[in-house]
């Protein structure tokens, strides 16, 4: 599948990074200014910092939480309450490099479980997140641990 070119660009992040990993990062606009370090299950020290993993998470988390809560309000549903969780694995791809792996559970209380998962199914195709991961890295969709197809009509 070949990327398409995005007709307008509404916003743009810009980071910088040095020592990678086990470096420093910062985005131009001063308001993220923080230590990576590198976990020690990855052969690292640890270390008082955070990683690519862990704030690509919370992005992915964020994000798809976002347009779960508009698929939600076009629908009229409430989740409000809902909470996004986001699991972000890394590994060796088994042949020379490394990918990713993600798993993205809702808990949404207040809707019942059918629901929850059409929005899940939904938010995944609003998500830029998770349009820019689709058939490059495996994403998971549950609802409170229970699996969730990823495909749903259009939003």
């Amino acid at each position: 599948m070949t990327a398409t070119p995005l007709s307008k660009i509404l916003y743009t992040a810009e980071a910088v990074t040095e020592g990678g990993r086990a470096g420093h990062g910062r985005t131009s606009d001063g308001r993220v200014d923080l230590k990576l370090s590198v976990p020690e299950d990855m052969g690292g020290q640890g270390g008082p910092g955070t990683n690519p993993e862990q704030l690509f998470a919370l992005a992915y988390a964020a994000c798809f939480q976002s347009a779960l809560l508009a698929v939600a309000q076009g629908r009229h549903l409430d989740a409000d309450d809902a909470q996004v969780t986001a699991r972000v694995g890394i590994g060796p791809t088994g042949h020379g490099g490394f990918g990713l792996q993600v798993a993205l559970d809702l808990h949404a209380p207040q809707l019942p479980p059918a629901e929850a998962a059409d929005l899940m199914a939904r938010a995944d195709q609003r998500c830029p997140y998770s349009n820019a991961t689709r058939d490059n890295v495996v994403v998971t969709l549950s609802v409170d641990g229970r699996p969730v197809e990823r495909t749903a009509p259009s939003v």
